[in-house]
């Protein structure tokens, strides 16, 4: 463990095992806990820390609150959680009553197999903790087995097999995962539409009210803080909602925009880009024509 002045970075996971109290792990490069079986002390961690391997945990039952990536959590419900390494986790107020698995990976366990590159990409591992993946009693039991597999297989004679069984349990894992969120973005049509709503007005305040001139175009990153979620949660749902992630969808915004002012004013090109938030002409002329196959030119001169 290394300390900073604002969070302890635990590099492995026989550390965790020694902070929780635990015997060694049985492999140094993934555990699995279960914390349905003993009691575990959460208070026993650091405050705010920072891991530097992969963790998918599911809390069944837990008291109190946790910071977990860029929010605040209330894991009354329980949820599935994902974390990458490098990210921050710490307690914001006391926690009590923990249940639940923990799924510890260090990217060295997944070297030279596919899944190291594909991990990356699944974007709930950005996703800040009130984005958790809520399941059903279904699901519950699917993701359940999973963990219960690779947990049987590490407490297995370890062969020349096991690490290959163990990658497919956990791609496995997250295939099922990515799933369920599907599910989750469809059934949370209020939600979503609320989040997609605020979106909505987020964007048509900046562009009817002459920010862009001062502030610039709206970034995915800037837009997710406004609404409090983090901007991959931002994104993947709006790709399952509408079919565009955020920033398509700001381009999208920025062309109707574009079309408004071209067909209503006279103001060059060059007048209508610096308008909508563009340093350089040539950009919002390339935007415009991917977006409509036609340049700002051959659109304004459609109307005459």
């Amino acid at each position: 463990m290394k300390e900073n002045s604002d969070f302890v970075k635990i590099n492995s996971i026989s550390d965790v095992h020694k902070l929780l109290g635990l015997p060694k792990p049985l492999h140094p490069l993934i555990s699995l806990i279960d914390t349905t079986k003993f009691s575990v002390d959460l208070n026993r961690f650091p405050k705010s820390h920072v891991l530097n391997f992969y963790k998918i945990s599911y809390k069944t039952k837990l008291s109190g609150k946790l910071k977990y990536g860029q929010g605040y959590y209330d894991f009354n419900e329980g949820g599935l959680l994902f974390a990458a390494p490098k990210q921050i986790i710490g307690s914001h107020e006391e926690v009590m009553d923990q249940e639940g698995f923990a799924l510890l990976i260090h990217p060295d366990f997944l070297l030279g197999d596919p899944l190291a590159k594909k991990i990356k990409q699944y974007g709930f591992f950005s996703y800040s903790a009130n984005e958790a993946l809520y399941l059903s009693d279904q699901e519950k039991d699917t993701i359940f087995a999973v963990f219960k597999g690779i947990e049987l297989e590490l407490q297995s004679r370890i062969d020349d097999f096991s690490q290959g069984v163990i990658l497919a349990r956990i791609a496995l894992l997250l295939t099922y995962s990515d799933r369920f969120y599907k599910r989750q973005f469809i059934t949370r049509k209020v939600i979503n539409s609320n989040l997609l709503e605020r979106l909505d007005d987020l964007l048509d305040d900046h562009f009817n009210n002459e920010k862009p001139l001062s502030d610039g175009i709206p970034s995915v990153l800037d837009l997710a803080n406004q609404l409090a979620v983090s901007p991959s949660y931002l994104s993947d749902m709006l790709r399952s909602v509408t079919g565009q992630n955020a920033q398509q969808l700001i381009h999208h915004k920025i062309v109707e925009k574009a079309k408004e002012i071209l067909s209503t004013s006279e103001l060059s090109i060059a007048q209508v880009a610096y308008q909508l938030g563009f340093e350089y002409p040539q950009s919002f002329s390339r935007l415009f024509k991917a977006k409509t196959n036609l340049s700002p030119h051959e659109f304004r001169n459609s109307f005459n």
